[in-house]
């Protein structure tokens, strides 16, 4: 491949993450990147996809596009299949020394994890997961704080991940995440984010683990009396239930014609969407949905240090945003990733933050009783507002950037690599035994290698 070039990138999956997050800045970038293949089995998504990018194969089946490789000649691929599919084609791809990168989580179930880990060590594989937080404005700047060593020695995590009632019966109560035999549980397939956040700031894995949880509420003894399977069917309880399915797809978004109202239908219009809501999943009464996983749970790590944190992941929020408090020896971080909001205080009189390049100083100020400097800062990707949650923040392209920039350069940084995702992973599994055994982990020495 000459240097002018542009890298020839297969997707595998043309779901909301393929075909929208990671697909669309391919075709965003046609200077850099070339989409020249697309695996999905629906024929509508695939080729709508494929139609964006002149000359792109289509492949109903990804062991069909794993087949071409030779004549593909892929730079790159983007696994962003369903959960359960995503080991099979990223080992396949390895073999072939194909870079790839893998939506997260990297897999569904601890032993394919392992197997996973195994091939990409047997194979010098390189793999990408999508942890795309680490690569937004907010997350690098409280990184660069942290260490800088301005706080101090780090003592404490506190991350809330506030799910949204909305998002949460969407996904994990109606959607591809409800049941962990399908898909996985939702410390991983929700949380992995932030454990991710959480091991990145720690520099280590932990050596503990407990976590407790439950699914407490979407269940069905919860159910109101007289309410049906679907919602349009004549709820008693319409005007009042928070989880009503019309108000949320149908009239709520009824400006949206893409995700998530497309996950409903792909016929959008006001009588497309009745139609669908009195038979998809979408539609069901969030007490009758056949869910298992956990509407809220609680997770606390002990790390080498003496470093401890914890992670509070809840259906029953307001608002769709994480939030973050760290404390070290020497101050305080407070943040809000949405908002962008990051509040530091630093407790000598001699403190300094070092450059910060992606946030904008908002205030300053004294505090009592002692005078200690107080910061405000704001990191937002350029043009996104508060509250605009369109591609994590800016994650989404930051991943995709940093991924394309090592595929051009050969130099992988450490944020890009496999083992840290690998502990998250291992992290979540931890968690989700010891919250099913009611008890700390019997891992939680080995939680990572």
């Amino acid at each position: 491949m000459s240097a002018s070039a542009p890298l020839r990138i297969g997707v595998l999956g043309a779901g909301g993450r393929g075909r929208e997050a990671y697909g669309s800045w391919v075709l965003r970038h046609p200077e850099r990147t070339r989409l020249v293949a697309v695996a999905d089995p629906d024929p509508d998504r695939r080729g709508e996809f494929a139609g964006r990018a002149s000359g792109a194969r289509e492949y109903e089946d990804w062991t069909a596009l794993v087949g071409d490789l030779e004549e593909l000649a892929l730079d790159a691929a983007i696994v962003a299949l369903p959960d359960r599919l995503h080991v099979e084609p990223a080992i396949a791809l390895m073999a072939h020394s194909v870079p790839i990168l893998l939506e997260k989580p990297a897999a569904s179930r601890a032993d394919e994890l392992e197997q996973l880990a195994g091939a990409v060590e047997r194979l010098g594989g390189r793999v990408v997961v999508g942890h795309v937080l680490r690569f937004t404005p907010f997350w690098r700047s409280v990184a660069s704080v942290v260490f800088s060593g301005a706080i101090g020695r780090l003592m404490t995590v506190d991350l809330r991940e506030n799910i949204g009632f909305w998002h949460f019966a969407h996904s994990y109560v109606r959607g591809n995440w409800k049941r962990s035999a399908d898909s996985s549980p939702m410390v991983l397939a929700k949380t992995c984010h932030d454990l991710d956040i959480i091991r990145w700031l720690a520099g280590e894995a932990p050596t503990s683990v407990f976590s407790v949880g439950e699914l407490s509420y979407f269940r069905p003894e919860n159910a109101p009396t007289g309410a049906p399977e679907f919602c349009i069917q004549g709820c008693p309880v319409a005007d009042s239930c928070p989880f009503y399915a019309p108000r949320y797809y149908a009239e709520a978004l009824h400006e949206v014609h893409g995700v998530p109202v497309t996950l409903l239908t792909a016929d959008t219009s006001p009588e497309g969407r009745r139609e669908a809501l009195g038979r998809s999943d979408y539609g069901r009464c969030v007490f009758r949905s056949g869910n298992d996983v956990a509407d809220h749970q609680q997770t606390a790590l002990g790390f080498p240090s003496g470093m401890t944190a914890t992670l509070t992941a809840s259906a029953f929020t307001g608002d769709n945003s994480r939030h973050v408090s760290l404390t070290g020896t020497a101050g305080q971080i407070i943040g809000h990733m949405d908002e962008g909001r990051i509040e530091i205080d630093l407790f000598s009189p001699l403190g300094t933050l070092p450059e910060l390049p992606l946030a904008s100083l908002v205030e300053e100020r004294t505090r009592p009783p002692l005078g200690h400097r107080s910061v405000v800062l704001t990191a937002r990707p350029p043009g996104v507002a508060a509250g605009d949650h369109r591609g994590h923040a800016g994650g989404d392209d930051g991943l995709m950037e940093e991924f394309v920039n090592a595929l051009e350069t050969g130099v992988w940084s450490d944020d890009l690599a496999f083992s840290t995702a690998l502990d998250s992973h291992r992290i979540a599994f931890a968690a989700e035994d010891s919250r099913r055994a009611g008890r700390p982990t019997a891992r939680a020495g080995t939680v990572v290698a």
